[in-house]
């Protein structure tokens, strides 16, 4: 039995919920390592699976098919992705509005636990500074209070594809992003700590254990105690498995593709190019049993 992952890779809630769907239906899905290009097959069988850890920005497609998970009997938690950023930042990501509407639905269905808020990540800009962040934050809280009792948080990694897709909105807009000192990440994340307790909800830092302290925590995205805690029946011995420096997650599989996602957000780090992850999704086939490949999968191993 496995947690599965939906996903780290690409958002399969907002752009492929009927795909996903036809995989529960199949009772299988297989996944491309993104190194080797080996094909994998997982079973998605209830009797298989401890549970779907769903990750999105963007819930509202997958709300049909919730009656028939839930008639299916799998256990979920949704971690959704909330920043309220400018949407230069996040050009296809929906109106918050509806975001936190969606939030209230899932906690009102699953409760607020099972519900757990990104604000992630914590991007640094000439338009989105510190004092942009305080007030961006205190309103979201008092949005979503209630009806989440986390959030999960860290700071704008500047990979090679960020620096990338930064340059370019530079150069567009005049628009810098950038990093701040360690001191002042340090304050900034204590005072979003302190916001976020007056409203019922703990912070938890995702890869950046240099933040805990009193007011935060270390965030386990992927947690078989919080699923053990929600869901008492749910039987399985898992281990802590780290996918990068400072990870707090426990084991599962991931059954995204890199290069998928269309909502473009300047801070991606799972697309090389935003256009080829738009064609991907426009092209991709409902039927296949593989994310972004067309038909049947041709290697299992």
């Amino acid at each position: 039995m496995k947690i599965i992952s939906v996903s780290r890779r690409t958002d399969i809630p907002a752009f492929y919920s009927e795909w996903f769907m036809n995989r529960i239906r199949d009772g299988y899905v297989r996944w491309m390592n993104p190194f080797s290009k080996a094909i994998y097959q997982v079973s998605l069988l209830p009797e298989d699976v401890l549970a779907i850890v769903f990750w999105s920005k963007n819930y509202q497609p997958l709300l049909p098919h919730l009656d028939e998970l839930d008639a299916g009997g799998y256990r979920m938690l949704f971690h959704f992705t909330i920043t309220g950023l400018l949407q230069v930042f996040e050009p296809r990501v929906p109106e918050t509005a509806e975001l936190t509407e969606c939030a209230r639905i899932l906690s009102h269905r699953y409760g607020a636990e099972a519900v757990l808020w990104r604000y992630d990540p914590v991007l640094i800009s000439s338009v989105t500074d510190q004092q942009y962040h305080i007030g961006r934050f205190t309103d979201l809280c008092s949005k979503l209070e209630r009806s989440v009792k986390s959030c999960y948080f860290s700071f704008a990694v500047f990979y090679g594809k960020v620096l990338r897709n930064t340059q370019a909105l530079k150069n567009e807009t005049g628009i810098v992003c950038h990093d701040l000192e360690m001191d002042d990440r340090i304050a900034l994340a204590n005072t979003l700590a302190e916001i976020a307790a007056d409203h019922g909800i703990e912070m938890l830092s995702c890869c950046g254990d240099y933040l805990l302290g009193d007011k935060i925590k270390k965030a386990h995205c992927v947690d078989a105690e919080l699923l053990q805690r929600l869901f008492p029946d749910m039987v399985g011995n898992l281990a802590e498995h780290p996918t990068r420096k400072e990870c707090g997650c426990y084991e599962s599989k991931d059954i995204g593709t890199y290069g998928t996602c269309p909502h473009g957000c300047v801070y991606c780090y799972a697309n090389t190019n935003a256009q080829a992850a738009l064609r991907s999704c426009d092209k991709h086939d409902p039927h296949s049993d593989v994310l972004g490949l067309g038909g049947r999968s041709p290697r299992i191993l």
